[in-house]
């Protein structure tokens, strides 16, 4: 059954203030790192010298490849439904369906961490956080003043980030130049080979560098994305790598290593051992609100893409429900309540499992890319990745690899839990489809989109 369209929402959405360079560039830190908080797991599993590696050359393998995608695909297909609109575009609306239904979910149980390491973080100068009552009430607490400032709407959002990026960072500069006397550089080539956990190593690395593509589910927010996307991603990808690699040199040169101490929150020790109370006090409150970046970078990606699949006919109409300061208010009480649902998961499984349903989403994004450099090489791409087709299979070679890697040291929880997420999806697009049908429940596609099946330009989109 066609659906019906929607009513244009042109008028309604050219009164949004559209997301400037500067604040997209913060939004792209929080939704894949906003500091080093949480790659000390990375330390314990392999020690410095791996570490140090690792965020050095884990971008090359990774990070740089999904930016590279997420810039040219991000450009051709400037709106909110983003990734998901990619493999429907090469794969059909069924494959589309799942690459969001994943990507929704891997988004929620990652963004169900950050209370969890807001509060290891305060747990150090407040013990009453650790554990019981207390933490229940503020991780509820806390993800609902955080669902409030995303309703209040990405203009708040952007700001916000800017602020708190700043702050985040700034503690770790000062940190830096206060332990430059008592750095030693030997310290960063220690290593043990026989004493490597492979799959706390490769999840941190991976939960650290990983998300690039979600800002492509704001697309349709950002002011011109043609130009703007492509320059907030690669001085994103600038910011993102400095602020890993400067306070991993920094603690582990400075401190003798002890790897079983590192753990979410050791930095806040570090600080204490180089500067003292008065540092430690600065970090966990900059700990504290790069979590609270996070999460807002995170729900906004998570929310304007559940908007931005209604507007494709995917999901029921209501979902394209925009709040007076244009937010998504359907979506971002979905995302809430999935945050909330999974915060029970430790922090090591959360990782674990958004990883897993992650690589999969990943998997369909390759291929998506490298069918429509294919199946329509004459499409507008105001942003293209060199190289053509061939360009773009070696470029998706490593990454892939990476990928089975992850895959293949994930726990027998993880999977479970994992596949049985995934086949929730492969049989919620069917049933879907039948309630639309049956007319239980209204579908509508928006006019202001093109029309994938017949290869219609997306040139007429956001100027």
């Amino acid at each position: 059954m066609a659906v019906t369209e929607l009513p244009t929402s042109t008028t309604t959405t050219n009164k949004i203030k559209k997301i400037s360079i500067l604040p997209l560039i913060f939004i792209i830190f929080y939704e894949v790192s906003g500091g080093p908080f949480g790659s000390e797991d990375a330390v314990k599993a392999a020690g410095p010298l791996l570490t140090l590696l690792g965020f050095i050359v884990f971008p090359f393998i990774w990070s740089i490849p999904e930016a590279l995608i997420t810039a040219e695909m991000g450009t051709m297909f400037p709106e909110n439904s983003g990734y998901v609109v990619w493999v429907s575009s090469a794969l059909g609306p069924y494959w589309g369906f799942q690459q969001g239904w994943m990507k929704w979910i891997s988004g929620v149980i990652d963004n169900a961490l950050y209370p969890v390491l807001f509060l290891d973080y305060l747990k150090s100068t407040i013990p009453a956080f650790e554990s019981g009552w207390p933490r229940v009430l503020a991780t509820l607490g806390l993800t609902i003043f955080l669902t409030i400032l995303n309703y209040r709407g990405l203009t708040i959002v952007g700001f916000v980030a800017v602020c708190l990026g700043i702050f985040s960072l700034l503690p770790f500069v000062v940190m830096g130049f206060i332990s430059i006397p008592k750095l030693e550089p030997s310290r960063w080539v220690e290593v043990d080979l026989k004493d490597i956990d492979w799959s706390l190593y490769l999840n941190t690395l991976f939960w650290n560098l990983n998300y690039w593509d979600s800002i492509s589910t704001l697309a349709g927010e950002v002011e011109n994305p043609r130009k703007t996307l492509p320059k907030g991603l690669f001085y994103a990808l600038i910011l993102v790598v400095s602020g890993y690699l400067f306070p991993l040199f920094v603690g582990t040169g400075a401190v003798p290593v002890d790897r079983a101490a590192w753990s979410d929150g050791y930095f806040s020790d570090i600080a204490m051992i180089i500067g003292g109370a008065w540092l430690r006090w600065w970090l966990n409150a900059a700990a504290a609100v790069s979590n609270m970046g996070l999460f807002v970078a995170e729900m906004s990606a998570d929310s304007f893409q559940l908007l931005g699949m209604a507007e494709r006919g995917m999901l029921p109409e209501f979902f394209t429900k925009r709040s007076r300061y244009g937010t998504p208010i359907i979506g971002i009480l979905f995302s809430a309540s999935g945050v909330i649902l999974l915060s029970w998961l430790s922090f090591d499984e959360i990782v674990a499992a958004e990883n897993f349903l992650y690589c999969f989403g990943m998997i369909l994004e390759f291929i998506a890319f490298i069918l429509l450099k294919i199946k329509k090489p004459n499409a507008s791409r105001p942003y293209k990745v060199p190289g053509g087709k061939v360009g773009a299979i070696f470029l998706c070679i490593p990454p892939t690899i990476l990928i089975g890697f992850v895959l293949a040291f994930s726990s027998l929880k993880v999977f479970v839990i994992s596949v049985i997420a995934m086949v929730i999806g492969l049989v919620m697009q069917p049933c879907l489809k039948f309630v639309e049908r049956k007319k239980w429940i209204k579908f509508s596609v928006s006019p202001d989109l093109p029309d994938l099946d017949n290869g219609e330009s997306t040139q007429t989109l956001v100027q």
